[in-house]
């Protein structure tokens, strides 16, 4: 069974940066592609980027065009999100997902447990 475990959270001030890693173990990954959400409450899993799992090609949210970058270390599977400029509406919970790549969290079937990031003003 695959399991997806993020790290790299934290609390950072505006204009800072994080990089959240995802480990996936157990079974090699044998999905499509990957990806990161972010949620706040009171709203739903919002898109922030995905990256095909063998093809390497990304996509992005508007909102973190030119900020944010996916990647992949296939050998180690592992997922990154290198995030810089953060904005205090950068907070949230991120999570992996393991999925069709699209926009819609409906489209992923495996999920991690999140990993909080606090952006100060």
């Amino acid at each position: 069974q695959v399991q997806l475990v993020e790290s790299g959270g934290g609390l950072v001030q505006a204009g800072g940066s994080l990089t959240l890693s995802c480990v996936i173990s157990g079974n090699s990954y044998s999905g499509y592609a990957m990806a990161w959400f972010r949620q706040v409450p009171g709203i739903e899993r919002q898109f922030v980027a995905s990256i095909s799992w063998i093809g390497g090609a990304g996509m992005y949210a508007e909102f973190v065009k030119n900020r944010f970058i996916i990647s992949k270390d296939n050998a180690k599977n592992t997922l990154y999100l290198q995030m810089s400029d953060l904005r205090p509406e950068d907070t949230g919970v991120y999570y992996c997902a393991g999925g069709s790549g699209s926009f819609y969290a409906y489209e992923y079937k495996l999920w991690g447990q999140g990993t909080q990031v606090t952006v100060s003003s």
